[in-house]
């Protein structure tokens, strides 16, 4: 638990504009950067293609963000099968070869806001603005890395670069990649 805080503004100056309405933003910013006041959103779309096979499994995804380095610096989302007895499903987590030697054999699954079920075929978008990932990450240039293995499936892993976070009244900033196999279109979008 952090030590209370107390933070004072004075000014010889009566407050005018956004100073007048938000007399706390400025200590803020001091102490804490410009992420403690302008929140930010990274949303991402990902398709999961429908593939004419003889037996179809849904495919695991894990979703992760790596500094510039390609070094680990959180986990996003695992899709994974959750309902099987015994845990079964984590079996075929390492399948995601990339993910699991980063982070995943380290992680005792299910994670609380990270696992999640597989998901159907079709388009499917997840908001990570609340993600404590996002909230610890220092402003920078990152990958959103995303990857899937699908079981008697291939494996597919894809990295879209973006920047953390994003500036405040700027425009939403998206990036897009389009999988082969097992995933299809991805965007992945900074929102200030």
């Amino acid at each position: 638990m952090l030590p209370a805080m107390t933070i004072s503004y004075t000014s010889a100056r009566p407050a005018t504009g956004m100073a007048r309405a938000l007399p706390w933003a400025a200590p803020l910013v001091a102490a804490f950067g410009p992420a403690a006041v302008f929140a930010a959103d990274l949303s991402l779309t990902v398709e999961v293609p429908r593939l004419d096979v003889a037996e179809y499994h849904r495919p695991y995804v894990a979703i992760w963000i790596e500094k510039p380095d390609q070094s680990f610096a959180g986990n996003l989302a695992v899709w994974y099968d959750l309902k099987m007895r015994n845990k079964e499903g984590t079996k075929w987590l390492k399948d995601m070869r990339s993910w699991w030697r980063k982070s995943g054999r380290e992680l005792d699954m299910p994670v609380d806001g990270i696992s999640g079920a597989t998901r159907a075929p079709g388009a499917h978008t997840v908001s990570f603005g609340d993600n404590s990932v996002l909230k610890s990450l220092p402003a920078g240039e990152y990958q959103l890395v995303i990857e899937a293995a699908r079981e008697v499936g291939g494996r597919e892993l894809l990295r879209l670069p973006f920047v953390w976070p994003a500036k405040p009244g700027a425009k939403a900033i998206s990036s897009e990649a389009r999988g082969e196999t097992e995933l299809g279109a991805v965007s992945v979008t900074v929102k200030p």
